[in-house]
């Protein structure tokens, strides 16, 4: 879908049907375009729309580049932040004269955000560079409603961990749906990481841009408030990590603990039931001398023997606090 933006002072307006490009249009949207879309763009402004496959790309000289007077620069960047597992996607920003063109194959909350920021606050949107500090200040914002959410997250599992009650059965299922939990955290954490060092390369391209296009001086001002915003939830992801691994191997030393508690039982018991059974070997053994063999009261005290052979261990294992 092809969708334009002319700037009137401190408003836009859009237009979802452009037959050409105004030259009060500031900014060119491209949401899953068609190749006739990118076709007409690429004909009317002389640059080159990048596919998906090109967008797709990490290296970093495929997305943040300079070719023919436009300044190309491609964010990774996490949305839908409310599902249980965040999306991601990459957004890429082509800086072109007076024009903005944003290419997407995903639709991230931050772009109708930033148009109504522009309806209630009145933000700057009549130059290029402007509408492109304010979709990055946007998904800056976001990012940061991501790592609340995560934070509120990881705080509950902590929870959790180290208050679980019940018996075995309930801790051996709960612990199973906390590492389960401590993993997805874990992978939405990475993935905000990742977006974030994403945007804050673009945000170093983006100011180098300003600087050779010698834009208003207040984009500058408004790039410097962004990196240092970039740099506090950077901070706070590394935070985030951390106890995040921190909670992983309290959770897998708390099943090892359930694990070896398993295993110290099997053992006690083998300790256990082995003098009952040498007890029954030795009574298994038909010698022809053996007094027992012509007593009455012979079997029931061989069980009788048995019965106290399991029982003096395990009473010693109690007391020695083994059990």
């Amino acid at each position: 879908m092809l969708t334009t933006y002319d700037s009137h002072g401190a408003k836009l307006s859009r237009n979802d049907a452009p037959q050409a490009i105004a030259a009060a249009t500031v900014w060119i949207d491209l949401l899953n375009p068609t190749k006739e879309e990118d076709d007409f763009v690429e004909r009317e402004l002389g640059i080159e729309i990048p596919t998906r496959a090109e967008m797709r790309e990490i290296e970093v000289s495929n997305r943040l580049y300079q070719e023919n007077g436009a300044y190309y620069m491609t964010a990774f960047i996490v949305y839908n932040l409310e599902a249980p597992t965040p999306s991601t996607s990459t957004v890429t920003f082509i800086l072109i004269g007076n024009r903005l063109v944003t290419v997407r194959y995903a639709e991230p909350k931050a772009f109708p955000f930033f148009l109504t920021r522009i309806e209630k606050e009145a933000l700057p949107c009549s130059t290029a560079a402007a509408i492109v500090i304010g979709l990055l200040e946007t998904i800056v914002h976001r990012q940061a409603d991501l790592i609340e959410r995560i934070q509120d997250e990881v705080e509950k599992t902590a929870q959790g961990i180290f208050e679980i009650k019940g018996g075995q059965q309930t801790r051996n299922r709960r612990l199973d749906l906390l590492l389960k939990a401590i993993g997805k955290e874990g992978d939405i954490t990475s993935r905000a990481q990742e977006s974030a060092v994403s945007l804050d390369r673009v945000m170093t391209f983006f100011a180098n841009a300003v600087r050779e296009r010698e834009d208003d001086p207040r984009i500058m001002q408004r790039i410097d408030t962004a990196h240092r915003d970039i740099a506090s939830l950077m901070e706070h992801m590394r935070s985030l990590t951390n106890r995040v691994m921190f909670l992983l191997d309290a959770t897998l030393g708390m099943i090892n603990i359930e694990q070896n508690q398993i295993i110290k039982i099997f053992s006690v018991l083998a300790v256990v039931l082995l003098p009952p059974t040498l007890v029954g070997t030795i009574y298994g053994m038909n010698f022809k001398h053996m007094p027992e063999l012509e007593w009455t009261l012979g079997y029931p005290w061989a069980l009788f023997l048995m019965i106290l052979a399991a029982i003096l261990p395990f009473l010693y294992f109690r007391r020695r606090g083994w059990l």
